[in-house]
């Protein structure tokens, strides 16, 4: 399993399709790896505010959920983004009562919204990564750019006497 960091919510353009990008870190994955993960349109919400911090004037369904188990006394331990299968995300919500150890299948979109609220950790099978994952390599045209600020940098910071 490897860590993974949650970039925050886009939209996919042409379509306006709502995608999760989740970020293994550079440590754990060399190059660091991107997964995105195509979510709904209320699903892409409720992560974009809880990220955020935005508390809603009445509970919504993930904030209710974590209620229902912080009063049940059931802490979710970690969320596990485990396969594609067949173009679909599959999640699991690892948790622990008092009395025993459960895992429960989720969709990923649920899983990394309730994940936000609890602040608990998201991994990515390595599988997973291999397979729906790509690098989080700049873009050329932002390698461009890089070099071209770093450039007007040392223009700016250059003086006479450094070439005497």
């Amino acid at each position: 399993m490897v860590p993974m960091e949650l970039v925050g919510v886009r939209v996919e353009l042409p379509s306006n399709t709502p995608i999760v990008l989740l970020r293994a870190p550079v440590e754990e994955a060399e190059p660091a790896r991107m997964l995105p993960i195509f979510i709904g349109g209320p699903e892409a919400t409720a992560i974009a505010l809880a990220q955020e911090g935005v508390e809603p004037p009445r509970p919504m369904t993930h904030d209710l959920f974590a209620s229902v188990l912080e009063e049940m006394d059931v802490s979710v331990e970690r969320v596990v983004i485990t396969e594609l299968r067949e173009r679909t995300f599959f999640a699991e919500l690892h948790m622990r009562s008092p009395s025993e150890a459960r895992v429960m299948s989720a969709r990923p979109s649920d899983a990394i919204a309730l994940a936000v609220r609890l602040d608990i950790p998201i991994f990515a099978e390595d599988e997973l990564l291999a397979e729906a994952g790509y690098d989080d390599e700049p873009e050329p045209e932002e390698e461009d750019e890089t070099v071209v600020e770093e450039f007007k940098d040392f223009i700016d910071s250059v003086n006479p006497e450094d070439f005497a």
